[in-house]
Order: structure tokens, then C-alpha cells, then sequence
């Protein structure tokens, strides 16, 4: 599955022109196409040879289904790929070859590659003996924190889909105290390691990569306060901002997250794609070039509230329309893009799922990569629709804030260094000033929302 990405931003803040996932992102120097390139984190992906590394990469950033992760051969070399789905999912994955031995320094050069370091994800296989495993952890994360303090270390229990809940609990705890005593044993007790149980075969490693990626977002802080302020004001029980491709969620209120109701909202996100690609192709986008709020196929779009059927009111459908699904179709030059081939994903996709357990769940379109996918009551979402609308419509304002603010403040130091390195600071115009990401949060208007 692509995407088409640019170095540029249109008004939603989106990128568009390059497949994302494709290896051939990594390495691009055209300034024009990612004017991030200089900031972009990177993540390390090691562990033992067959532990996973590579099938993990694949199910969650190429799309791959589980089942094909059996018939991978082993990574022979580094892979390298660029994750460029949006300014917040942003970063490079490195595959380290797990015969590859990353302290050899006639072999590369680790500490060039550590200093360059955001995050360390080192894998174990749950189902292997891992006394070896661990002994190789220590090493790398000994010699990784050495050379940059900086680091996150995240340790993946692998493979623990064979395993019942009280075995998973069982290793867990004896991979947690045997690597902190090879720490101790190195006098390395300040360095901090993060575990997490996955499986490719259910939605624990989409969640362990979203704890990964939040890490590395500057502007985390306050895109939670702002979900935290939307389902307040809302009566929504619980949020999530995702990015489509991956199904990460890059932030979430402050409520706990239920990994029930994360499974749900990464379900959705399929539904919404899956049912896009069947009943939006290529021959109804092309007709509706020029026309592109002629078609209402899902259940409500982002003007009109459902009425109490979860229906649409005053949408217009063209007879012998064959737009049947719950994602908005409209014209791909001016909206949207393919997220698969006849799938159409833009600004006015959304979708509304009712459970039997008395709530709904509610996928909106923010941008292009975005979304935010909430759950609440269904009688509370039938009184307060209107409401709930209105307060997105404010959420997604201060989405895009985020995101100029994010694309001025990284133009501005991109900007900078070029003057320091051309000397000629004296003949360019300095950028507006714009608060860095990360360092204050922006402000957000509390008063924009209604309850």
C-alpha cells in the first residue's frame, strides 16, 4: 500500500509525491521534498538472529499480513526505511542483522550510529532461551548509553502469542530482574529500560511501537491536552489520535488506555479502509473530479450531523451512485489520495460503528494520515452530535496550529544552520520567531470548546 507524499504543505497540513514504507525514501536529498530530514528521529531495531525484527517492521509499517511473516528469509544486511507519514510520525527505522555484531568497530562504527540514537528497541524471543539474548542486551546497552545518554531503551518480549497470561507474567518479571541485575553487575544502575509484551498476531505491537513513537514527539504534551479538553467538554469516554497507515496512536487522553478498546479502534480504522477500497474506485473519483462535495456515501461528513438513524441528513447521492460505504468519496485530485488501489481516505471520511453494548464508536478525518477515532455512549451521542461536531471542528484548529507551528519552527533551523555553514547570516532575512516543539506547549484556547 502507498501513499503519496510531498516536502510541502497544503492547508491540512499533509505531504504528498512518494510511496511511504518504500526503502528508497532513506537517503533523499532534495531539500524541497522533506525539509525535516535534519530532525527526523531514528529508531534501532536489534536482537538475535530469527527473534522477530524483521516480521515486526513488516506488519507494522509495509502492511503485511502475520501469516506472510513466516516465509521472510533473515536480514543478511542493515535495512534502512523512512517513515514519513505525517510532521509527527516522523523518524527512520534501522534493522540490525542479529548476526550482526554492533560493537565491532572493523565492522561499523557504533558510535557514530548511538550518537545519532533517539530510541533502542531490543528483542527477545519469549519463546527461546534468552540467557544469551540478554547477555548481548547488556552489551549493546551499555556501550549505547556510554555514547548518548539521550536514548530510550525499549526492551519487546516477543513472540508471547503461544503463551497464557500468567506465563507471559512469569517472563516478564524474570527478563525484568535478570536485565537489571547484568545492569547493576556493570555499575549501570541509572540507565532506565521500558518492556513491553508483543505479538505480531494481535495489536500489542502496535501498541508497543505507538509508547515508542510518543516518546519522540516534541509536541505530545500538547496534543493530549487537547484530546483530554475535547472529551470533556464531549462526554466521550475515551479518544485516540492515530496515524492511519501504521494504526500507532500518537496521542490519547489522559484516561487509561483498555487494550480492548484499542483493538477496537485499530478494527475500525480497517473497516473504514477496507470498505473505502471496495466501494470507491478510480472510476467514480475520476467522475467526481471537479464536483467533490456531489456525494455523500458515508454516514454522516463533516458539516452534516447524523440524524438518529446514524444517517446523514440533507446528503445528495447521484441515482445509480454505486457509493454504498461508510468513507466519504470525493475528488482525489483536489481531496483526497489512494490509500490502496480504488480506496479513497480524505478530508471528509468519517464513520460512525454502534456496539452492542450500548456505544458507538466514531472515526473523524483530521488529515490526510490522521485521525481521531473516540467511543461514548450511543444516547449521549445521538443528544449532544451537533455538539461533538463542533468541538472536532476545534480539535482539528488546533491540530493544524500545531502543525504550522511545527513545519515553521523546523524550517527556521533549518534555515539557520544554512546560514552558519554559507556565512551569510548578514544577507538573509531571519524567519519569524516561532517557539520550538517540545519547549513550551502551545497555548490552547479552553474557551473554544463547549460543554
Amino acid at each position: 500500500m502507498t501513499l503519496n507524499t510531498s516536502g510541502e504543505f497544503d492547508e491540512m497540513g499533509s505531504f504528498g509525491g512518494v510511496a511511504v514504507g518504500s526503502p528508497q525514501l532513506f537517503g533523499r536529498t532534495d531539500e524541497g521534498q522533506d525539509a525535516f530530514r535534519d530532525t527526523k528521529p531514528r529508531i534501532l531495531l536489534t536482537g538475535r538472529q530469527r527473534s522477530g525484527k524483521t516480521a515486526i517492521n513488516r506488519v507494522v509499517f509495509h502492511k503485511m499480513s502475520p501469516n506472510e511473516t513466516l516465509f521472510l528469509q533473515s536480514t543478511s544486511k542493515i535495512q534502512k526505511d523512512s517513515i514519513n507519514h505525517s510532521s509527527f510520525v516522523r523518524f527512520e527505522v534501522w534493522e540490525f542483522p542479529g548476526q550482526l555484531d554492533v560493537l565491532d568497530a572493523s565492522v561499523i562504527d557504533s558510535e557514530k550510529i548511538f550518537s545519532q540514537c533517539h530510541a533502542l528497541i531490543y528483542i527477545i524471543d519469549s519463546q527461546d532461551d534468552y540467557a544469551d539474548s540478554l547477555d548481548i542486551m547488556r552489551a549493546v546497552v551499555t556501550r549505547a548509553y556510554s555514547v548518548n545518554p539521550n536514548i530510550n531503551f525499549e526492551i519487546f518480549i516477543h513472540k508471547v502469542d503461544g503463551l497464557n497470561d500468567d506465563h507471559k507474567i512469569e517472563i516478564q518479571r524474570d527478563i525484568y530482574h535478570r536485565a537489571y541485575d547484568k545492569l547493576n553487575q556493570d555499575d549501570q544502575s541509572n540507565i532506565t529500560l521500558s518492556f513491553s509484551l508483543t505479538s505480531i498476531y494481535d495489536h500489542s505491537i502496535f501498541e508497543a511501537f505507538s509508547k515508542v513513537v510518543q516518546k519522540l514527539i516534541p509536541q505530545l504534551a500538547t496534543l493530549e491536552h487537547m484530546l483530554s479538553i475535547f472529551v470533556e467538554n464531549s462526554g466521550i469516554d475515551k479518544a485516540f489520535l492515530f496515524d492511519v497507515v501504521s494504526k500507532i496512536y500518537i496521542a490519547t487522553d489522559a484516561s487509561a488506555v483498555d487494550m480492548q478498546t484499542y483493538e477496537l479502534c485499530c478494527d475500525m480504522i480497517d473497516v473504514v479502509i477496507d470498505l473505502s477500497g471496495i466501494y470507491s474506485n478510480d472510476a467514480i473519483l475520476d467522475g467526481l473530479e471537479g464536483d467533490s462535495g456531489s456525494v455523500n456515501s458515508g454516514m454522516f461528513d463533516s458539516s452534516t450531523p447524523p440524524n438518529s438513524n446514524g444517517v446523514a441528513m440533507g446528503s445528495s447521492v447521484p441515482n445509480g451512485s454505486p457509493n454504498m460505504g461508510m468513507v466519504q468519496a470525493n475528488d482525489k485530485a483536489a481531496n483526497g489520495i489512494l490509500l490502496d488501489e480504488g480506496g479513497s481516505y480524505d478530508y471528509q471520511s468519517s464513520s460512525v460503528i454502534k456496539l452492542t453494548n450500548g456505544s458507538v464508536m466514531v472515526l473523524k478525518e483530521v488529515n490526510r494520515y490522521l485521525a481521531l477515532v473516540f467511543i461514548m455512549r450511543d444516547d449521549h451521542y445521538n443528544q449532544k452530535a451537533p455538539l461533538v461536531d463542533y468541538n472536532f471542528f476545534c480539535f482539528r484548529g488546533g491540530i493544524q496550529k500545531v502543525f504550522k507551528a511545527t513545519n515553521q519552527a523546523a524550517l527556521k533551523r533549518r534555515n539557520q544552520q544554512k546560514q552558519k555553514s554559507e556565512n551569510l547570516s548578514s544577507r538573509q532575512q531571519s524567519p519569524r520567531k516561532i517557539p520550538s516543539p517540545g519547549t513550551s506547549p502551545l497555548p490552547i484556547d479552553n474557551n473554544a470548546y463547549i460543554n
